[in-house]
């Protein structure tokens, strides 16, 4: 990946990262795009992007400006040796804010900007960031969109509760200590949530803790991995990677990383240069 600045101040809460990426794979293939608690904007700069729930070649979709929603399934990304461009990461409120609808309306979707109902700023960003020769001047258009999204304002942020009950969900908690603590039945809560960003509690609970133990993988074994991230033990961990990832965490990491090596008996890894 290229080094980008921090995310400005002015968008802080609505974008986690812009990632600007230019990545020789060596040979065309598929890349797996896990379940996250963000919602994807894929800027692609060669060539539109190609993308598809993996195992439903039916849903492949191809444009200059992917956004998908939240999902608990893989996405399977096809590329033809290489790929460059730019990915927003969007919270559930950022998604409201810039693009002035509720998470909840892209659960589940592959679309494109033409497509989707989102400002015209947004629309005319691929062909505006094609005409730019530097990573630099790219990111930075990004941001002066979005920042100008965020200062004309989208809709309101989602109500106090249910963005408080979003951050416990993705820390780990509980479903049933969410509730209590934003003070609503759990039946009440899975409404709201779902209303929000698509997914019901429990669902964006696993999409969470699959994300954290994402960034654990590979440097701790997968033992601790489990334990760390809240599974009853390594199986379930294997279990629920199996379930959102489509493959098992070893196997996600020999794809991702060519170069990991097995470290020990009880499937843990480790990366080596």
């Amino acid at each position: 990946m290229i080094p980008a600045p921090p995310v400005p101040a002015a968008l802080r809460g609505y974008v986690v990262a812009r990632i600007p990426y230019d990545v020789d794979f060596g040979a065309p293939g598929m890349h797996r795009g896990l379940p996250s608690t963000t919602i994807t904007l894929v800027l692609p700069l060669d060539d539109p992007l190609r993308v598809s729930w993996a195992g439903r070649p039916a849903s492949l979709h191809s444009a200059w400006a992917s956004l998908s929603g939240l999902h608990t399934e893989p996405a399977a990304i096809h590329h033809d040796g290489s790929q460059r461009g730019v990915q927003v990461a969007l919270t559930v409120e950022g998604v409201r804010v810039l693009l002035g609808r509720p998470a909840a309306d892209l659960s589940g979707a592959l679309t494109d900007l033409d497509e989707a109902v989102v400002p015209q700023a947004l629309r005319d960003l691929p062909e505006r960031l094609h005409a730019l020769a530097s990573w630099p001047a790219r990111v930075a258009l990004v941001d002066r969109t979005l920042a100008g999204l965020a200062a004309r304002g989208g809709d309101p942020a989602p109500r106090a509760e249910v963005a408080h009950a979003l951050a416990l969900l993705t820390s780990g908690n509980r479903v049933a200590e969410v509730a209590e603590e934003v003070g609503y039945s759990r039946r009440r809560l899975g409404t709201l949530v779902r209303a929000e960003c698509g997914l019901a509690p429990k669902a964006f609970q696993r999409v969470a803790r699959l994300e954290t133990a994402r960034g654990l993988l590979g440097h701790r074994p997968l033992a601790e991995v489990a334990d760390a991230c809240g599974y009853a033990d390594q199986a379930h961990l294997t279990r629920e990677w199996t379930a959102l990832a489509g493959c098992t965490p070893t196997t996600w990491l020999r794809e991702e990383f060519p170069f990991v090596q097995d470290r020990d008996d009880d499937g843990g890894a480790g990366l080596q240069a």
